[in-house]
């Protein structure tokens, strides 16, 4: 059977062995050329023992630094005799020849030593980069196996703190927000069909009851009938609010100046009948404050934020309102008095579908939506929120919103085009 050569892979071992080789190679090369020069240069020259006359004759031809051709060796005490003009030719070209073979045989096994280390680095490096990337196989191969089903998996590399661990150390960290990305997709869509199917149970059951009533008059159909458009109405809010958080999520496609202190008034204007239903008043304070970004959605960051601080009140209550200018953020603040919130309850205030507390718990006038809303709208704005619950009950809650002179094309410091 004929065995079929085949070219290695183009994989970033064989890349990092041809780099390993080819360093070594150059480095060897550089070495043998200075070890060559240096040899050259140190070589004394031809030396010769001559017993003619019972008398020892040592002559020297040389080439010594500075000078182009050999010379004779000093003879100034006399001691030895002068070698004659023929034999002087002989030994310059004599040691001619003995300085080429010199050269030639360096050359010859310094190439042959240095072909066969660079064959043995070449196998070194294949070695050695198959060692350095095995914890970077480990981690290709825990990436396949993982998927949608099994992202509580971590690769935990072991191995000294170099950039391979920070390597696997991230991708852990980034399978943690997937895991927690992914639950929190699982619990919203749970939560949205829970929500969507209380009010269509509540159609559907009006309707058969009304159906099933022989006697039915037509009061009680029409009855019937205004309790099923008030549920189609809460499908529709409810339907509503899960489309503006989306578009909160989605981000801003187009960035305009606003006026957030106009903006605000108009959301507290519109709910004056509500507050003294409620038993609830206004503390307003509305300076000038321009923001860019989306109006609409601002509006709607504004108005979840007041209509949370009403309907989360007590009777004799209070809520807060201010916009003002601070440096190149348009802030709004909305506070309100209210039922405690724990510190550790806060987080859970802006997820979609939560309702913290006793007494949150049993109001259901609400979607559990509208905080989620808030920090959507503001993430798309590139807003800075903070919510900070009050010791006495109720919460603060600021939104500081970049400023009309900020530069929506200057990035992430600024103002960032989604």
């Amino acid at each position: 059977m004929r065995t079929v050569f085949r070219v290695p892979r183009n994989t970033v071992r064989f890349r990092l062995t041809l780099l390993y080789g080819g360093v070594f190679l150059v480095s060897g090369v550089a070495l043998l050329a200075i070890t060559f020069f240096l040899v050259d240069r140190a070589d004394p020259g031809l030396y010769v023992y001559n017993g003619q006359g019972g008398a020892a004759t040592v002559k020297e031809v040389a080439k010594p630094p500075g000078k182009n051709g050999p010379q004779e060796l000093s003879n100034e005490g006399g001691d030895l005799p002068a070698p004659d003009v023929g034999e002087s030719e002989a030994l310059v070209e004599l040691a001619k020849r003995q300085k080429d073979e010199r050269r030639h045989t360096l050359l010859v096994q310094g190439g042959t030593a240095l072909g066969f280390m660079a064959v043995v680095s070449a196998g070194l490096g294949w070695v050695l980069a198959g060692r350095v990337l095995r914890r970077l196989s480990t981690i290709t191969r825990t990436a396949r196996e993982i998927s949608a089903t099994n992202l509580h998996a971590r690769l935990a590399l072991p191995g000294p703190a170099d950039e391979l661990k920070d390597l696997g150390d991230t991708f852990d960290e980034l399978l943690a927000r997937l895991e927690a990305a992914f639950e929190a997709q699982r619990r919203f869509v749970a939560n949205a069909s829970h929500e969507l199917r209380t009010p269509m149970t509540r159609q559907r059951a009006l309707g058969q009851v009304a159906l099933a009533d022989p006697d039915a008059s037509v009061e009680s159909l029409r009855e019937a009938h205004l309790r099923i458009l008030a549920a189609g109405r809460e499908q529709e809010r409810l339907i509503t609010s899960l489309l503006t958080l989306a578009r909160g999520q989605a981000g801003l496609e187009r960035w305009v100046p606003f006026d957030l202190q106009r903006l605000t008034g108009k959301v507290v204007a519109a709910r004056d009948d509500e507050a003294e239903r409620r038993g609830v008043s206004w503390r307003t304070t509305l300076d000038p404050a321009v923001a860019v970004g989306g109006a609409g959605l601002a509006e709607r960051l504004v108005i979840n934020l007041v209509d949370n601080a009403l309907s989360y009140n007590i009777p004799g209550g209070w809520v807060e309102v201010t916009t003002r200018t601070e440096g190149d953020r348009a802030v709004l603040t909305v506070s309100n008095s209210g039922p405690v919130v724990a510190d550790d309850e806060l987080d859970r205030l802006f997820q979609p579908f939560q309702r913290v507390g006793t007494a949150r718990m049993h109001r259901r006038e609400g979607l559990g939506l509208g905080l989620s809303i808030v920090s959507a709208v503001a993430t798309a704005h590139h807003a800075d929120l903070d919510a900070v619950p009050r010791p006495d009950g109720g919460l603060t809650v600021t939104v500081r919103f970049p400023g009309a002179a900020a530069d929506p094309a200057a990035g992430p410091a600024a103002v960032e085009r989604v």
